[in-house]
């Protein structure tokens, strides 16, 4: 028998798409018999999800809304204890990629459903994927058990996302899609997520950007990045994510504002032995990818480099080290010294071949 059988799983067993679908959120509670529901939510949700507990009614339990980027442990421990005190029997989770990620965290420790209604376009809610930190490192694991089994995608609840956020979390969402590209053990169907997850944020992300309340092109940018999530449901995370769990786990740097910063190095580094993800890249950036998404990353006007975003300039060597270790498949070997190449040009803020 042959070795190069590739399996391509769909983990998310329902999602709802479109304006209002947030309304539909009781009946899917009702579908699966829940009575006591715990809203994890995140703090920038807050009127979504008074809201929502009015819509649930006598099945709203509790909320907690205290979810804190990359999991960390002491916070589930936090969240469970709620969730025991009022019987909680299910979750919505509604917010980014620490509420998602919450409700994960949640849901592996009790067994109970999820609904996921994210607010950003982070991804985590239709993946088998947490990565939870604890005492400074972040741990990643899959399981199908994570993933929600409903997802909520309604472009109006992302239409309070600052220019900044709405910047960094789709390019976020993008390097999801980039790194299954360059994944030599992506299905065909993952590719041609990830093709038209990086169309749809590469031609929606400019519209949003210039007219925040653009629903429609919100609707396509929120679409991408569910295609874009479910790359990385599927395919092998490389460099990119490698990269960001160190340095996300360890120091603490803001998630979605580290993802932006470090993909068009991570690209400029591995397209030129990615031939074929280059190739599709390019057909949708027209031209250079690798160009095409330092422009926009360029255009946030927080932090834009390791150095502003606060990483000391001494830690490079150690990240590096830490990371060429234990490194993920990458396109091109991942060695001490070209990973802190990267992060040096990262840090700089300059775009090196």
């Amino acid at each position: 028998m042959g070795t190069d059988i590739r399996v391509h799983q769909v983990y998310a067993g329902r999602v709802l798409q479109g304006a209002g679908a947030r309304a539909l959120v009781p009946d899917e509670i009702e579908r699966l018999g829940a009575q006591r529901v715990l809203l994890v939510a995140a703090p920038s949700s807050a009127e979504g999800t008074q809201d929502l507990a009015t819509a649930l009614g006598e099945r709203y339990a509790a909320t907690f809304g205290r979810p804190a980027q990359h999991s960390p442990v002491e916070v589930t421990a936090e969240a469970l204890a709620v969730a025991r005190e009022v019987r909680a029997d299910a979750i919505v989770a509604i917010g980014g990629g620490s509420a998602i990620g919450l409700s994960k965290a949640l849901a592996i420790r009790t067994g109970m459903p999820q609904v996921a209604v994210p607010t950003t376009y982070a991804g985590s809610e239709v993946t088998p994927v947490l990565g939870e930190t604890e005492n400074g490192v972040k741990t990643t694991r899959r399981d199908p058990a994570f993933a929600p089994g409903t997802v909520v995608y309604d472009p109006e609840l992302t239409l309070s996302m600052p220019r900044g956020l709405t910047l960094t979390s789709a390019l976020n969402a993008l390097a999801h899609a980039v790194e299954a590209l360059w994944d030599t053990e992506a299905s065909a169907a993952t590719r041609a997520y990830a093709v038209e997850a990086a169309d749809g944020i590469l031609s929606a992300l400019p519209v949003v950007l210039g007219r925040l309340s653009d629903v429609a092109a919100r609707a396509r940018l929120q679409e991408a990045a569910w295609l874009a999530g479910a790359c990385l449901a599927q395919a092998r995370m490389g460099l990119h994510h490698q990269l960001a769990h160190v340095l996300g786990g360890t120091f603490g740097l803001p998630h979605a504002e580290l993802h932006a910063l470090l993909l068009p190095h991570v690209m400029r580094f591995n397209l030129v032995a990615a031939t074929d993800a280059a190739a599709r890249l390019a057909r949708v950036a027209d031209g250079d990818p690798t160009h095409a998404v330092a422009a926009l990353a360029a255009m946030h006007e927080g932090p834009t480099t390791l150095g502003a975003l606060g990483l000391p300039r001494a830690a490079l060597r150690e990240v590096a080290e830490r990371v060429a270790a234990s490194p993920y498949p990458n396109p091109r070997p991942v060695t001490a010294d070209a990973v802190e190449g990267l992060l040096l040009a990262a840090w700089r803020g300059e775009l090196v071949r």
